[in-house]
């Protein structure tokens, strides 16, 4: 999926109106599995190097796929949940909730550009059939299942999070989501 959807989901399950820390949080844990990504690729691009060898090369390179792996385990969120449960952090249990729901939404949507989430017991990575970005791979149907999804849960956070701060950063996701969406429709029509 999309970061803003994860984003936008992250909240839906995890924030809580009134509760800034722990809202803060479910957007944090929802971010943090795809924020190496744009460390490293936008550190990247901004030495100068070509998007074809950022996005064909080293995105897949043992070095990048390690710190990927370590960011998207579900080992790793897992242990951090079980933390949070354990010494009744409710900041920490939406963090852990927001990173792993994004593992369990990215798992089934990524044909070959997936990370091990099973770090450090194996590096093994699925590659499903499916794909949010490649239309090879279904994401004619899928990207606008993710766009209802986002919009729908979006219109629902809207009207539990009164906030006018939050309410400008679910615009400003939701416009991203629709901008990324037109984006893969472009490069893969």
């Amino acid at each position: 999926m999309n970061t803003p959807a994860h984003l936008i989901i992250g909240l839906a399950a995890f924030g809580k109106p009134g509760r800034p820390r722990v809202t803060a949080a479910a957007l944090v844990g929802a971010l943090i599995p795809d924020l190496s990504l744009y460390l490293l690729a936008g550190g990247a691009l901004a030495w100068g190097i070509p998007a074809e060898r950022v996005f064909g090369e080293l995105y897949y390179s043992p070095e990048w796929q390690a710190v990927f792996a370590v960011d998207n385990s579900v080992f790793v969120w897992g242990l951090l949940l079980v933390l949070g449960l354990w010494r009744g952090l409710p900041w920490l249990i939406a963090g852990a909730g927001a990173g792993l729901l994004h593992l369990a939404l990215d798992f089934p949507l990524h044909h070959d550009d997936g990370r091990a989430h099973f770090w450090p017991l194996t590096d093994w990575i699925f590659a499903s059939p499916f794909s949010y970005w490649d239309g090879n791979h279904h994401a004619g149907w899928i990207a606008p299942l993710e766009v209802v999804l986002v919009v729908g849960l979006a219109a629902l956070c809207w009207t539990r999070f009164r906030s006018v701060w939050l309410r400008g950063l679910l615009a400003g996701l939701v416009a991203a989501q629709l901008a990324v969406g037109g984006v893969w429709a472009y490069v893969f029509s």
